[in-house]
């Protein structure tokens, strides 16, 4: 059938075609000439702050100059936006510009802390500090004699064994929230929210009450281990019941119309889609309790000695061991304190990547091992 577009017709269909692209909005795209005015606002409005302040008015103190500039750039970039690309992107370009300065301005103090800390605990760092612990250590020696051996397995011991009891008992509080629910659920998740306002010293109080005091227990790795359990608990919990909602309530219901179950539903179709983040949420519990100090103090009291039973006797672990050291005022233990926190802050680091690299793995990944045996099987 021929076709019966007019050449006059087909012009403006392809002129149309033509002037499209220019004319969608497209928020998330930064071209050179959005840096270019981003600069000129920047430094315009800087020089028109700097004229207020420093000629025109009597004003003074930095704070008041960085608000100015602050307002100043906005109400220039967005003007500059309006005259280029309309009103509707001018806003949304004004909306983007504060939260990317919300952002940077919480990443400034991160990064700071964290490079004092590698700053000041990098010069005293040696191997020995996993090798050796501070028996043998007096308050004259210098910075790079002895090591934190105790603490470091001390830590690790006591944040396994939290993560060994808290872990499972949250993630099944979160199952039972987010997929049985009933009568019970709304007290159990009030219970889980006054639990994540209890103080730090209040859970290593409770722990010397019921478990040291009561069973008439000495102070071990396994109290400071169960003290911060308690504390780890309901930030997995909510973190948990968050993620589990947030899986789409179509796979459940394609699970069941297929036959499955809810243990298989759960088992085969929202553990695994969930999986990352409930990883997600137990390097939150880990970044809660891994430092903390006061509950420590009363159950675990810290130890010179290298102490890997966490069964018997006092333990020491990284925060006791930079609350220790940062007291004396001699500057080799502060350095060793700065050392202590960090190599506390890299195992952190380690923590977090393994933990992203295992959950970074999709709903649909087999593993290595998994592949082999479904070979020999044939069913790979």
């Amino acid at each position: 059938m021929a076709s019966t577009t007019t050449p006059a017709r087909a012009s403006e269909v392809e002129l149309t075609r033509n002037e499209l692209p220019d004319n969608r909005l497209r928020p998330r795209a930064f071209r050179r000439s959005d840096a270019t005015d981003l600069a000129a606002a920047a430094l315009g409005s800087f020089c028109l702050a700097w004229l207020i302040y420093e000629r025109l008015t009597p004003l003074s103190g930095m704070l008041g100059f960085f608000v100015s500039w602050y307002a100043l750039f906005l109400a220039t970039a967005w003007f500059i936006a309006r005259e280029r690309v309309g009103a509707i992107q001018a806003r949304d370009r004004l909306v983007g510009i504060v939260v990317a300065t919300v952002g940077l301005g919480m990443l400034i103090p991160l990064g700071l802390i964290v490079g004092y800390t590698v700053m000041r605990g990098y010069h005293a760092f040696r191997p020995q500090f996993f090798t050796q612990d501070q028996s043998h250590v007096g308050p004259l020696s210098s910075a790079t004699q002895g090591g934190g051996s105790a603490a470091v397995a001390g830590s690790l011991e006591m944040v396994g064994i939290a993560v060994v009891l808290s872990v499972p008992l949250g993630v099944a509080t979160a199952v039972f929230l987010s997929e049985v629910g009933g009568r019970l659920a709304r007290p159990v998740r009030m219970i889980v929210d006054a639990m994540s306002a209890i103080p730090s010293i209040v859970a290593g109080l409770f722990i010397y009450a019921a478990f040291i005091i009561a069973l008439h227990q000495t102070q071990t790795g396994l109290a400071a281990a169960l003290a911060l359990s308690v504390l780890m608990l309901p930030t997995v919990t909510r973190t948990a019941e968050v993620v589990l909602r947030l899986v789409p309530g179509g796979l459940r219901e394609a699970s069941l119309a297929l036959g499955g179950g809810d243990y298989s539903t759960f088992r085969r179709v929202v553990l695994p889609t969930a999986r990352s983040g409930i990883l997600t949420a137990v390097i939150l519990g880990v970044a809660r309790v891994i430092g903390e100090t006061a509950p420590l103090i009363l159950t675990a009291l810290g130890n010179t000695s290298f102490n890997a039973n966490p069964l018997k006797g006092k333990q020491d672990a990284l925060p006791l061991f930079v609350y220790r050291l940062i007291r004396f005022p001699q500057t080799a233990s502060i350095d060793r304190a700065w050392t202590g926190a960090f190599v506390l802050l890299g195992i952190v680091l380690v923590l977090f990547i393994a933990a992203r690299l295992i959950g970074g793995r999709g709903p649909g990944h087999i593993s290595r091992l998994r592949r082999i045996r479904l070979a020999r099987k044939g069913l790979a």
